[in-house]
């Protein structure tokens, strides 16, 4: 069943593989362009319509181009080690099931209580941003005023008080409206429509290239200057530390890159397509984020950013109203298949961890009528809305960022294991450089950025793990059932 005792338990990966092949049989069609498009699609969100303004005005001004270099290189390691990982492990679990197979059901726990946490805030950061665009979309279009009371957090973060401040808002409604709403779909049994989800990836691309297009003429290039901020006496506000911290921020600008990697299987030729797709992907991405980055705070001060709905606003500063509502539909269409497939993956991951009996058998339990994990997808769902409904978008994208990290450096590190403990299983594709370059760099480059995160960021994410553990070793311990396996073995 694998090696390793007690807590260093490790799947086998000849097992996985077994396993994969019996149960998917995938079909070898998608070619170098497929999944060049696949990253695209992914990619393309939240970051970009939400953060990009956030991490201006609070961390790097206009040098928040800077910070989409830093974050589009932490990606484009990380997802080279996604792919070998994914050409070995061709299952279903993400980085959890890479993680049970290098490092032990230990670590395992800890990456996939850790990609909960991703799954769960992501989706809560997305409800946040299309309530800004909902709310600016009515605005531009019918002229209809939602009151912020019940539009926006009824609390901030104080960073220096380190605390939080009370707004005087009550609640964030179109937050929480579209999260149930999604959750109810998704728990009758909402397929993916690939000819749907294609038009909403051609809308979003189209809607970052009309905002290229037609606002570049209004740039005035003295909101440029100081491109790089003078650091204010805090670390990560402006100054070099700032594109540093705001990389972390807009690093959720590129979280679902590893879809591509996922795709292993379908891959007509993994050795040569997979690295194509995800560093042409994410170079494409990266240059259009720049762009946009570059002329949105060129058009409007940075200082003025700090909103939900920062293209919009860019847009409004040119007075091209038919632009600013194109802008606001395609990002509202986006934004909400973005969300669907946060809150469809969750369940995958609950699924996965009961499977291992780590979890009770509750969370994978059916609907009898619809067939959905329909328990988990509830409560996945009732938490996100209470999430985005009170907490500040910051708050929800830094905490997904550093989570995200966190699950990089651990992949990165998975594949120097199995280079050393495992060189003889196949690998469809093999990072460039031997066994320890990419790898370190992947796990270096995520650290520092997990390391330029703010001191509350890293508190949550330290006291997330620590529930975590409580929960494993109360329930997932005893229940494993690697564990009980090994032990039925010990005991014949």
């Amino acid at each position: 069943m694998g090696n390793g005792s007690g807590l260093w338990a490790t799947k086998s990966v000849d097992q996985l593989r077994k396993d994969a092949d019996a149960e998917h049989g995938l079909k070898r069609s998608l070619t170098a362009l497929d999944l060049v498009m696949l990253g695209i699609g992914a990619i393309i969100g939240t970051g970009i319509f939400v953060l990009t303004g956030r991490a201006a005005a609070v961390n790097a001004g206009p040098a928040v181009a800077l910070s989409f270099v830093a974050g589009g290189v932490a990606s484009a390691f990380a997802g080279l080690c996604y792919s070998e990982m994914a050409s070995m492990i061709p299952i279903s679990g993400s980085a959890y099931t890479y993680a049970y197979a290098t490092m032990g059901e230990l670590v395992a726990w800890i990456i996939g209580w850790d990609l909960i946490l991703e799954y769960l805030v992501a989706a809560s950061t997305v409800s946040v941003g299309w309530s800004g665009y909902v709310v600016a979309f009515l605005h531009d279009a019918f002229g209809v005023e939602l009151p912020k009371a019940w539009t926006s957090a009824p609390v901030i973060w104080n960073e220096k008080q380190l605390a939080f401040e009370f707004t005087g808002a009550y609640v964030n409604v179109p937050a929480i409206v579209i999260v149930l709403a999604v959750t109810a779909l998704l728990v009758r049994g909402v397929k993916e429509s690939a000819r749907i989800n294609s038009i909403i990836v051609f809308m979003k691309v189209a809607v970052v290239l009309l905002f290229i297009a037609f606002a570049a003429r209004f740039v005035k290039t003295e909101n440029w200057h100081p491109f790089i901020p003078a650091n204010q006496g805090s670390f990560g506000k402006f100054g070099v530390s700032g594109i540093f911290q705001g990389a972390t921020m807009v690093f959720f600008a590129y979280i679902g890159f590893d879809a591509v990697s996922t795709a292993a299987q379908e891959s007509k030729n993994p050795q040569r397509d997979l690295p194509i797709g995800i560093l042409l992907s994410l170079a494409i991405c990266t240059v259009l984020y720049i762009i946009v980055s570059m002329i949105l705070t060129g058009v409007v001060s940075y200082t003025k950013l700090n909103v939900p709905h920062p293209i919009a606003v860019g847009v409004e500063a040119t007075g091209q109203l038919w632009l600013a509502t194109a802008v606001e539909i395609g990002a509202i269409a986006g934004l909400s298949s973005v969300m669907l497939v946060m809150l469809l993956g969750q369940p995958r991951i609950f699924f996965a961890m009961a499977h291992d009996g780590l979890f009770p058998k509750a969370a994978a339990k059916i609907h009898p009528r619809f067939g959905t994990p329909y328990v988990t997808t509830i409560i996945t769902g009732l938490v996100c809305a209470l999430c985005g409904g009170v907490l500040p978008i910051d708050i929800l994208a830094e905490l997904t960022s550093i989570g995200t990290l966190f699950a990089f450096v651990l992949v990165s590190i998975g594949v120097m294991i199995l280079r050393i403990k495992r060189p003889d299983i196949p690998r469809a594709f093999r990072v460039p450089g031997g066994a320890y370059v990419v790898p370190i760099l992947g796990a270096v480059t995520s650290g520092v950025l997990m390391y330029t995160a703010t001191t509350a960021t890293i508190i949550r994410l330290f006291v997330w793990m620590a529930v975590g553990m409580a929960i494993y070793f109360a329930y997932g311990r005893k229940h494993s059932r690697l564990r009980a396996i090994r032990e039925g073995r010990a005991s014949n």
